[in-house]
């Protein structure tokens, strides 16, 4: 955080701060792993809009992605990664030291 500047937003993680993939990021903090339909529904997204967010997610390194079957049918399990976690705590920490600025 820049001392001379609490209100810097150049520090904010842009690849969590996107609204769709904070959904996915609060979520999967409480809730990882999720099953892809779960989150799908809990984040209020299609099938493909998802998939993109998730992928910039995973090339980040935020989330893994592990494809099974259960029974005969595919199931897409979505995992916070430890790298994940760590960016989501810094990036709550901003937000936080945006607001108490504002105080």
């Amino acid at each position: 955080m820049s001392e001379d500047n609490p209100f810097n937003h150049n520090e904010i993680d842009d690849v969590i701060h996107g609204r769709l993939r904070l959904g996915v990021m609060a979520y999967l903090s409480a809730a990882s792993p999720a099953i892809f339909g779960e989150l799908r529904d809990k984040v209020a997204t299609s099938d493909g809009n998802l998939s993109t967010h998730l992928k910039k997610l995973e090339d980040a390194g935020y989330i893994a992605q592990e494809k099974r079957f259960v029974g005969k049918k595919p199931q897409t399990r979505v995992f916070l990664t430890d790298k994940g976690r760590k960016a989501w705590i810094v990036w709550i920490g901003r937000m936080e030291a945006i607001m108490k600025a504002a105080e």
